[in-house]
């Protein structure tokens, strides 16, 4: 596999990576909540933007591709956070398989 040329000077977005936590709600399901569990800086690319129409309204759906130092803790479920900003975690890649380098596809999601 050809190695991925990639300016680490380019990772300029502090973001969060949260987990998350669920908590009984003492009748059989649970809450779910996020703790920040690192921090570290990384890269978002804007990738696509789809528009559906839901109960009359428009909803988009913003996906970017998030690139950051290889981490062996990523797994389904997380979430990376910009301030307000939230970012699902649904793929995550290692792009030429050096353990440099993860590139997540991630959802914005609104808040």
């Amino acid at each position: 596999m050809r190695s991925v040329f990639f300016d680490p000077g380019q990772m300029k977005a502090r973001l969060a990576l949260e987990a998350p936590v669920e908590t009984p709600d003492g009748q059989g399901g649970a809450t779910v909540s996020f703790t920040e569990i690192a921090s570290f800086w990384a890269r978002i690319e804007p990738v696509s933007e789809l528009r559906e129409e839901q109960a009359g309204a428009d909803v988009f759906t913003l996906t970017h591709r998030i690139w950051l130092r290889f981490r062996h803790d990523i797994q389904a479920g997380m979430r990376l956070r910009k301030g307000a900003r939230v970012f699902a975690i649904r793929t995550w890649r290692d792009p030429d398989e050096r353990g440099n380098y993860l590139v997540c596809l991630c959802e914005e999601e609104a808040q």
